[in-house]
């Protein structure tokens, strides 16, 4: 393998972030549901009030895998960092770079002194769920979630 380097996303990743973004919509089989953008991306990520960071892993000057996330605050808890997605191209997978990407992410979680690192996987995503197991992850059975989406948003008040 390659050497592999993990460092903080810049505007200039957004078309390959695109990328991986479309690629996990296919592999969870929801592609007809995205509907993020280029601009949006950038405007959310680099514009006057940041709404996720992420960090990118990098072989040979291309992207091949994303850790996006942001805070959250626990009423309990304090604050704490919650990891969107966590994605690494197919032919890179397997490879150790989702390790390298979550564990900056941790470093970073650390750093910011989080109370604690959230996230959730599809419970059909065996490889997943083994993948955050073997690394000392709780998976919670316990809390169901709930959305409101755009549409069911506008139908409120």
């Amino acid at each position: 393998m390659n050497s592999i380097e993990i460092r903080k996303g810049i505007p200039s990743d957004i078309p390959a972030v695109m990328k991986l973004i479309r690629e996990l919509a296919i592999f969870e089989k929801a592609e007809d549901q995205l509907e993020t953008t280029e601009e949006q991306l950038v405007q959310d990520a680099f514009g006057d009030k940041s709404l996720f960071e992420f960090f990118v892993a990098s072989s040979q000057g291309q992207v091949i895998g994303l850790s996006l996330f942001y805070y959250r605050y626990s009423t309990w808890k304090g604050k704490g960092l919650y990891l969107e997605d966590l994605i690494v191209t197919k032919p890179y997978r397997g490879q150790g770079v989702g390790k390298k990407l979550l564990l900056e992410t941790v470093a970073y979680a650390k750093q910011e002194d989080c109370t604690g690192m959230y996230w959730q996987v599809l419970d059909w995503n065996s490889p997943a769920i083994e993948f955050y197991k073997s690394l000392g992850s709780q998976v919670d059975g316990e809390w169901l979630n709930c959305k409101l989406d755009k549409v069911a948003l506008s139908q409120l008040g």
